[in-house]
């Protein structure tokens, strides 16, 4: 990256320089992912994944899953439906990675799930297209899929932070409702009877919530990787390639807080809509949130090991509603307000109108 990002780093957090020599160690043993020459991270042992998921993500999920009989049947949907097509089609379409095919992405690959601690390792599949993405598939046998054009554009942590960021999706429980939300936004687009009133407003709640897991997501790769200035620059590089001597991190961040923070009353009425079809939130979002939980210090604290473990009890339903609220609440607040501020100013230049 270039030297003007070393002060980046600084901003986004008050202690990343401590994921050094000292935070090299792990919560309970002290242990380290990395073998010679690589970067060394702390294993996150027995990490839970609601440690850094996004509340309004956690909340919407809870939701879905206390409706009756839904989870079933979107379950069975899905099962029926999609997964062995899915399956079937990667398996003849694309490469599986393994030690000798695509070794140098498998041992990346193996690394990240070593320091989620994460012992199953989903099948990871490169498939050939230009297009820059990666995703999470199915349901009972979760797996992976890299594009190419994500392989060729990122370097080896860059491509370690998308890797973490999809087993965050399986660790969450992501994979069944985001696969489902894909199936019938293609539904909706081809004009498929299914999607009547109702479907649609389920597909806008859909989107909506895989925008917040996508947050979520984002925070599982930045622990992956454990180097904030790593995932930023991955965020800038997938909105729009480049090399890191044609770019600047610290640009792209002011253009993400002036985009978060700029325009005026029908700006915000259009970064509303702009969203509306969106399965991802934008770049400039994304490292605006995740710059966010870093300043929060929840991000530190689970590098030194402060974590919730798998088998401890989620924060309960209610709780989980109630920072979902707050955290829509001020989204709205500033929205209402920037409403507000401009009928106003158009009251007052109306009012003037009468005084020439």
């Amino acid at each position: 990256m270039a030297d003007d990002q070393d002060d980046t780093v600084d901003q986004t957090g008050d202690d990343e320089a401590q994921t050094g020599d000292d935070e090299a160690q792990t919560g309970d043993d002290g242990a380290q992912a990395g073998g010679d020459g690589a970067r060394a991270r702390r294993i996150l042992t027995d990490i839970a994944p609601h440690s850094w998921e996004h509340p309004a993500d956690k909340a919407a999920l809870q939701a879905l899953r206390r409706i009756p009989v839904f989870d079933e049947v979107l379950r069975k949907m899905f099962g029926f439906m999609t997964e062995r097509a899915f399956r079937l089609a990667f398996q003849a379409s694309s490469v599986r990675i393994s030690d000798k095919q695509f070794p140098k992405i498998h041992a990346i690959y193996k690394e990240c799930l070593k320091t989620l601690d994460v012992e199953e390792e989903y099948p990871l599949y490169i498939s050939q297209t230009p297009i820059v993405n990666a995703g999470a598939w199915g349901m009972e046998q979760p797996f992976i899929i890299l594009n190419s054009g994500t392989v060729r554009l990122l370097d080896d942590d860059q491509l370690a932070y998308v890797i973490g960021h999809e087993i965050g999706h399986i660790m969450s429980d992501h994979v069944l409702y985001k696969s489902m939300t894909v199936i019938l936004l293609n539904l909706a687009t081809m004009g498929f009877p299914i999607v009547g009133l109702a479907a649609r407003a389920i597909l806008v709640a859909l989107l909506e919530w895989q925008r917040k897991s996508e947050l979520s997501s984002d925070r599982a790769g930045l622990l992956t990787v454990q180097d904030p200035e790593i995932v930023l620059g991955t965020m800038l590089k997938m909105a729009g390639g480049g090399e890191p001597e044609e770019t600047s991190l610290q640009e792209y961040i002011i253009q993400a807080e002036e985009y978060r923070e700029g325009g005026d009353v029908v700006d915000q009425v259009f970064k509303v809509l702009n969203l509306l079809a969106q399965t991802h939130p934008f770049y400039t979002i994304r490292v605006s949130e995740l710059r966010a939980w870093i300043e929060t210090g929840d991000y530190d604290r689970i590098v030194r090991g402060e974590y919730a473990r798998r088998g401890e009890p989620d924060p309960a339903y209610k709780d989980d509603l109630k920072a979902a609220a707050s955290s829509y609440a001020d989204d709205t607040k500033d929205f209402v307000d920037n409403i507000a501020d401009a009928a106003k100013r158009m009251g007052s230049d109306f009012m003037s109108g009468f005084k020439k």
